[in-house]
């Protein structure tokens, strides 16, 4: 089973000192990668970190979002926008909606883990952020 999946973590969300999400597991094992109680509560804390960098830092296209998600100097970001585009149908410069957000994570989430996420898994995820604002 891959890290990601394992961690129940399908868009690799790292630890950050500081910060905890709804539904992380009590013990984290793994330094670099937050670890959660189900794929649910680890897509909802996507969904999060999309609102944040649409009203803290002003990113809704996918270029900027991925530019700040998987900067060059760790990753082929290029490549990754690319892909997410193609698989989103969206463009690298259209502006995102946050009714956009599911097709676009779950494209991220296919970039990042090599797997297809199902939509009802998205939908699930995505309701779940909409309930719990915090």
């Amino acid at each position: 089973m891959n890290r990601d999946i394992r961690n129940c973590n399908p868009l690799n969300i790292r630890r950050v000192a500081g910060t905890t999400w709804k539904g992380q597991r009590a013990e984290q094992t793994d330094k670099e990668f937050v670890q959660f109680e189900s794929i649910e509560w680890g897509i909802r804390a996507a969904f999060c970190l999309l609102r944040t960098y649409s009203r803290k830092y002003h990113l809704n296209c996918i270029a900027d979002i991925i530019t700040r998600w998987a900067p060059p100097s760790e990753n082929d970001t290029n490549r990754y926008i690319c892909n997410v585009c193609r698989w989103s149908g969206f463009g690298g410069m259209q502006r995102l909606t946050e009714s956009d957000w599911p097709a676009l994570v779950r494209a991220m989430a296919r970039q990042e883990c090599s797997i297809e996420l199902s939509n009802s898994l998205i939908e699930k995820a995505f309701e779940m952020f909409k309930e719990i604002q915090n």
